[in-house]
């Protein structure tokens, strides 16, 4: 595929996936062999379509309005990545958190590598931290 075809399917990705929940469009474009980096926490993995997509359904449980924009994006060969940014309602549980009812605001950035016309390995960088904080698991840090 060339580098706008790659820079098109992460932005389908972000839309369909993520601001629609459309599990469907995992199984097209995920790789049945890929693997995500960094969902979670920077070291676990989800492998294949069907381990994305029950994350994808346990984050949009937690945060069923959400809405993830594409700040920039670019592909060059086989990989691409792109710059978010999510704005979203804490009304389910996560990471272990009851709803605290808050609005979370996000940023990441992805790499994805692709084959065949798939996402075969993904890498994400988010503010998990930032996160747990908005939603109450955390206290943020104390001015000295």
């Amino acid at each position: 595929m060339s580098a706008e075809e790659n820079v098109q399917m992460m932005r389908r990705w972000f839309q369909e996936v993520w601001n629609e929940g459309r599990m469907q469009t995992i199984h097209e474009l995920f790789s049945p062999q890929g693997v995500a980096h960094g969902q979670e926490s920077p070291e676990a993995e989800l492998r294949g379509p069907t381990e994305f997509e029950a994350f994808v359904k346990k984050t949009r449980s937690a945060f069923p309005d959400m809405q993830l924009a594409v700040e920039d994006v670019f592909a060059t060969g086989d990989k691409g990545v792109l710059r978010w940014s999510g704005v979203m309602k804490h009304t389910g549980d996560a990471m272990g958190m009851p709803a605290s009812g808050r609005t979370v605001r996000l940023r990441g950035i992805t790499l994805v590598r692709f084959a065949d016309g798939k996402v075969v390995e993904s890498w994400d960088n988010w503010d998990q931290l930032g996160m747990l904080q908005q939603i109450g698991a955390v206290s943020p840090p104390v001015a000295a």
